[in-house]
């Protein structure tokens, strides 16, 4: 069922029907994530910088060197606080671009069922501001974490493929249901929900691939909640 929905939702990232959808969602991506990397920068420029400078005008010449190999250092630093981000960013487009994404999934893939409604607008941006602060804070920990040896990769898995599990399938069910009603489906099948996250973090674990993470992770939770209700019936 998980693969099945994984592979259903990759195949549906660049067809025709949800081009549209996919520019929007990479676009947007893209811009957080350049607005993200230019106030990061600014921040380490009017902060660390002129903190470090205060200390080369004493040393020798050659410490200059010192200032060059800071901002190589800052750089990379820059760039690894910035792939963190990409999980809580790509959490907020879920709320922006579920629905269209639903949408299309759904008159394509499942045109006899009745289709879901989408969330209205402001409980849509409620919804996404949760998702963002959610799991931003859970990145936040495994940021901590990464100073442990042996966990660090473990917990970047485990924190994400909860988190992205959970928050992407209610977000997919409450167009079918309340939130309380999608909590309890989530709940009724945690594990299976927890995998298919799982399935999301190693997604988001690719270098520009994880651009896509909106997209195929909110088509994933779709058609998973589509097979989990499926399932569901057939079992009464």
């Amino acid at each position: 069922m998980i693969i099945e929905a994984a592979r259903l939702s990759g195949s549906n990232l660049l067809s025709p029907a949800s081009r549209s959808v996919l520019f929007k969602s990479l676009g947007l991506t893209v811009l957080l994530l350049a607005g993200l990397w230019f106030g990061l920068g600014e921040l380490f420029s009017a902060t660390a910088m002129p903190w470090l400078g205060s200390f080369l005008p004493g040393l020798p010449d050659w410490a200059g060197w010192a200032g060059t190999i800071a901002a190589i250092i800052a750089g990379v630093g820059l760039a690894l606080v910035l792939a963190l981000f990409i999980a809580p960013v790509t959490a907020a487009m879920a709320g922006l671009f579920l629905d269209d994404i639903a949408e299309v999934i759904e008159s394509r893939d499942y045109p006899d069922a009745t289709p879901g409604q989408a969330m209205p607008l402001g409980q849509s941006i409620r919804q996404s501001l949760g998702f963002l602060l959610v799991v931003g804070l859970g990145n936040l920990f495994a940021l901590v974490l990464l100073i442990v040896p042996g966990i660090n990769l473990a917990a970047f898995f485990l924190v994400n493929g909860y988190l992205l599990g959970r928050e992407y399938f209610e977000f997919a069910a409450m167009r079918f249901m309340s939130p309380r009603d999608a909590k309890r489906l989530r709940a009724r099948n945690s594990t299976t929900v927890f995998f298919a996250g799982l399935i999301i973090a190693a997604f988001l674990s690719v270098p520009l691939l994880n651009l896509l993470t909106p997209m195929f992770a909110a088509g994933m939770m779709v058609h998973l909640n589509k097979m989990i209700s499926a399932k569901a019936g057939a079992e009464r």
